[in-house]
């Protein structure tokens, strides 16, 4: 007889703070600060001990990419989250596609008609 796993649940709560913040490459004391500024809430256990689902450990991923790809601050990062949330639509999804379309480098000649001229160069086309 062959022991199956049971398929993985997202939002299970398995994780300790130490091996979530392995995970995302944090230091443990960046989960907590996410979870001051009321970025993410993990479960606790009955001594009180975080522990964080997959969901939560995706979460802390789009907040870092948020932060150190896109310069968004962490005030910035609670106010698209609580968009999402009413919205119900995949903003950050949106971002990071247009992000990643715009990181697409373009043809030289696409780079020379969006250039601005400066002025020298202006009237230099002008005489």
């Amino acid at each position: 007889m062959t022991f199956r796993r049971p398929d993985r649940d997202p939002e299970r709560p398995v994780y300790v703070i130490s091996v979530a913040a392995s995970i995302v490459s944090v230091h443990p004391r960046t989960l907590r600060i996410y979870e001051e500024e009321g970025l993410i809430c993990p479960a606790r256990t009955p001594t009180n001990i975080r522990l964080y689902s997959e969901n939560d450990v995706r979460r802390v991923m789009w907040i870092r990419h948020l932060t150190q790809n896109l310069g968004v601050n962490l005030a910035g990062v609670r106010i698209l989250f609580e968009l999402e949330e009413r919205l119900g639509t995949r903003i950050l999804e949106r971002l990071y596609s247009e992000g990643a379309a715009a990181d697409k480098p373009a043809s030289p000649s696409d780079e020379s008609e969006n250039e601005p001229q400066t002025t020298a160069a202006a009237s230099a086309a002008k005489s």
